[in-house]
């Protein structure tokens, strides 16, 4: 039941990540690892998403 929900915590994660790295940036340390997680995290909503659809969409 609380599967659905989960890929949007990926998505929560990677808006820290982003807000994250803009801290990095301002402060002149190295921003790339936020960006990195960034990116999976978001991936992995569409992946997770996705995947979700295909398994579980034709159940109601």
């Amino acid at each position: 039941m609380y599967w659905k929900y989960a890929p949007y915590l990926f998505l929560a994660l990677a808006a820290f990540a982003l807000f994250d790295a803009y801290q990095r940036i301002n402060e002149g340390r190295n921003p790339l690892i936020s960006f990195l997680f960034a990116g999976f995290a978001i991936a992995y909503f569409f992946f997770k998403r996705n995947f979700y659809n295909k398994r579980f969409g034709n159940k109601k």
